[in-house]
């Protein structure tokens, strides 16, 4: 990761709260693109004659696409809440929470 001595500490943690969102997003399409995949072989092996019964896909089934499907449904709900939550201006708010604290000097009498 590249430093830059010209950014403020404020700009710092603005950037290390922007990528910890991109990670938390692109992991969430990446699940959604499996379960989607999963739920299309599921889908096909129980309502078709396709003969999908062998090895990684014989363990598809009911139990299975029911814990996926709450799992799935529970990091969807975290996703928009966190977004809802931690928009932009929570961020707008963060920031001038951290400027407060910066300009603000403790004196000790």
């Amino acid at each position: 990761m590249e430093t830059n001595s010209t950014n403020s500490p404020e700009e710092y943690e603005l950037q290390q709260l922007a990528s910890k969102k991109v990670v938390k997003l692109k992991s969430f399409y990446k699940h959604t693109f499996l379960y989607i995949i999963a739920l299309t072989l599921y889908i096909l092996k129980e309502y078709t004659q396709l003969p999908l019964h062998f090895f990684p896909l014989q363990f598809i089934n009911e139990v299975v696409m029911i814990i996926w499907s709450a799992v799935y449904i529970g990091s969807a709900i975290d996703m928009l809440v966190s977004f809802k939550i931690f928009g932009k201006e929570w961020e707008e708010r963060k920031l001038r929470s951290i400027l407060e604290k910066k300009n603000k000097t403790q004196k000790w009498e």
